[in-house]
């Protein structure tokens, strides 16, 4: 299983857990079994049409996936995915 860091903002969803474990050959399946595993935490991410979310940066290692293949990236059990949200105030 990849290691998944989760942000501050979404660890209600993880019952504060501020790294889990997911499973999926992909980073799209990945983010299904987050899902699954913690509901609530894929609209978050996704859009109503499965894409990721404008505001949310999702990294596989160190490469964000938009320079990668985006959701279809492979993901092996010793990699590491960090998401990340834009934070807004003032």
């Amino acid at each position: 299983m990849a290691k998944v860091h989760i942000p501050t903002p979404l660890r209600g969803f993880t019952r504060n857990q501020a790294e889990v474990q997911a499973s999926g050959a992909t980073v799209g399946e990945v983010l299904k079994d987050l899902e699954r595993r913690f509901p609530g935490l894929g609209p978050r991410l996704l859009d109503a049409q499965g894409a990721v979310r404008r505001y949310v940066n999702i990294f596989h290692n160190d490469e964000d996936i938009r320079g990668l293949q985006e959701l279809e990236t492979p993901v092996k059990d010793s990699d590491r995915l960090t998401l990340l949200t834009a934070m807004a105030g003032g």
